[in-house]
C-alpha cells in the first residue's frame, strides 16, 4: 500500500492525521509472525494508534520462504539481504527478530543509519556482544527496545503496580521457573548451536525470567548456578538452576529447562513480601494470584485469591473488550509495540516499563554470571559496565 493510502487510512478523530512509520523486519518465522500480527492488530484495535505501521519490507535468507511470508503478513516487498532494509529511506523502524547471531550487527547498522530499533531477546550471544550493541545504538540517540514482551502482560503490569504501591510490603522472596519440553526432541535447530545461539535454555528462557525478576523485584547482585546438557554432544545448556540475591536484600531462585516433559510454555513466578504475596502462571495469562492477610480481628489468614485481570481500569484494557472477555499471548506484542511507537511519536523514554537495550545487556550480564558460576562451582557477583560519558 502506498504512503498516500496509509495517510488516508490514518485519519483519526476530527482532522487529526495519524502519521505512518515505515517498518523493516529482519526475520519472518515464529517471532516474525508475532510482530507482524501485532503491527496489523494495533493499527485498528488501538485506534487511533500512536503511529500507523507501514510494513515496508521483510528480509530473510530463503527467497521463496521470505517472499511467501511477505505476502502473508502484508509487507510491500521481501528481500534476502538485511542491508537493503538499513539503506531504505522508507524504513524508519528496524525490527530485528532474526537468530541471535544476527542481533548485533544489523541492529547497530540500522541505528547508525538513523532508524529506531527493536531487537528480540537475548540482545546478544553474551554480555560483551550485548554491551557493544547497547553502546553503539545508544550513541545514535534513536529509540531502542529489547523485546521482553512479558513486561506487557496485563497481569504482570498489575503486579508491578501492586508492588510499587507497597501493598505486599518489603519483598523477601522471588521464585520462578520457565519450563518447556521441546528440547528433548531430535531437532536440528540453530538454538542448539553455540555459535548461533550463545547459550541454550538460559538465553532462550532464562533471560525472560531474569528480566522479569529485574522488572518486578530489582537488580540482581549475585548468583549461584548449575547448568547441564542432557542431550549427548549438545554444546549449549538444556537446563539451568540458580539461586540469586538481589541488591535490596531479597533472595530467589530461577529455573529454566527445555526438558520439562509435559510443560508447553509454563512460565510461573511468585513474589512474597512482608505483608502479602502475588503469583502468576503464563498458561493462565489473564489471572493474577494475590494474597493479603485478613485484617479482621480474630480471623485467620485467607490465603490466595484469583484476580481476573480484565477490568476496564486494569493495564492495557482500554484497547480490548468488556470485562471477562480475555486476551491471549499474541496481545503482549501489541502492547509492547504500541509502547514503542508512543515513545517514538512523543519523544519519551522507553524505560522503565519497556526494556531498553541497556536492560537487554543487564540481563545478559546476569546470564553470563550464571554460566561462570556453573563452570567454576562458585557464587558469582554480578557487575555491570556503564557507558562512557
Amino acid at each position: 500500500m502506498s504512503e498516500v493510502g496509509f495517510m488516508t487510512m490514518g485519519r483519526g478523530g476530527g482532522d487529526r492525521e495519524v502519521q505512518p512509520i515505515g517498518v523493516g523486519m529482519l526475520g519472518y518465522a515464529f517471532m516474525g509472525k508475532a510482530h507482524a500480527n501485532a503491527y496489523r492488530t494495533l493499527a485498528y484495535m488501538t485506534w487511533p494508534p500512536p503511529l500507523l505501521p507501514r510494513l515496508v519490507a521483510v528480509a530473510g535468507r530463503d527467497p521463496d520462504a521470505v517472499s511467501e511470508a511477505g505476502r502473508r503478513y502484508g509487507f510491500e516487498r521481501a528481500v534476502t539481504d538485511w542491508h537493503e532494509l538499513v539503506s531504505d529511506d522508507a524504513v524508519q523502524l528496524f525490527d530485528n527478530v532474526g537468530p541471535n547471531a544476527l542481533h548485533a550487527e544489523p541492529t547497530i547498522a540500522a541505528a547508525e543509519a538513523g532508524k529506531h530499533v527493536i531487537c528480540e531477546k537475548p540482545l546478544g550471544r553474551d554480555a560483551a556482544e550485548s554491551f557493544e550493541t547497547w553502546r553503539r545504538v545508544a550513541a545514535t540517540g534513536v529509540k531502542h527496545m529489547c523485546a521482553f514482551n512479558y513486561r506487557f502482560v496485563p497481569a504482570v503490569r498489575l503486579a508491578r503496580q501492586i508492588i510499587e504501591a507497597g501493598e505486599i510490603g518489603e519483598i523477601r522472596h522471588f521464585r520462578a521457573a520457565y519450563l518447556q519440553e521441546w528440547g528433548a526432541a531430535e531437532i536440528d535447530a540453530w538454538r542448539f548451536d553455540k555459535a548461533a545461539a550463545g547459550s541454550g535454555a538460559l538465553g532462550d528462557l532464562g533471560a525472560h525470567v531474569v528480566d522479569l525478576a529485574r522488572y518486578l523485584v530489582g537488580e540482581i547482585a549475585a548468583v549461584s548456578a548449575m547448568t547441564t546438557a542432557f542431550w549427548p554432544g549438545r554444546e549449549v545448556d538444556d537446563a539451568v538452576e540458580a539461586a540469586v540475591a538481589f541488591e535490596n536484600g531479597a533472595v530467589g531462585t530461577i529455573e529454566a529447562s527445555r526438558f520439562a516433559t509435559g510443560r508447553k510454555n509454563a512460565f510461573t513466578w511468585e513474589i512474597n513480601g512482608s505483608t502479602g504475596s502475588i503469583a502468576f502462571d503464563l498458561e493462565r495469562l489473564n489471572e493474577l494470584q494475590v494474597h493479603y492477610p485478613d485484617s479482621t480481628p480474630g480471623r485467620a489468614t485467607q490465603g490466595f485469591r484469583t484476580v481476573l485481570v480484565s477490568e476496564a481500569d486494569h493495564p492495557f484494557w482500554e484497547h480490548w473488550w468488556p470485562h471477562g472477555h480475555i486476551i491471549g499471548w499474541e496481545h503482549t506484542f501489541v502492547h509492547e509495540l504500541h509502547h514503542l511507537l508512543s515513545a517514538i511519536r512523543d519523544d519519551t523514554a522507553v524505560a522503565p516499563h519497556g526494556a531498553t537495550l541497556e536492560d537487554g545487556y543487564r540481563a545478559a550480564e546476569v546470564c553470563d554470571a550464571m554460566l561462570r558460576s556453573a563452570e567454576a562451582g562458585t557464587r558469582e557477583t554480578v557487575s555491570f559496565r556503564a557507558l562512557e560519558r
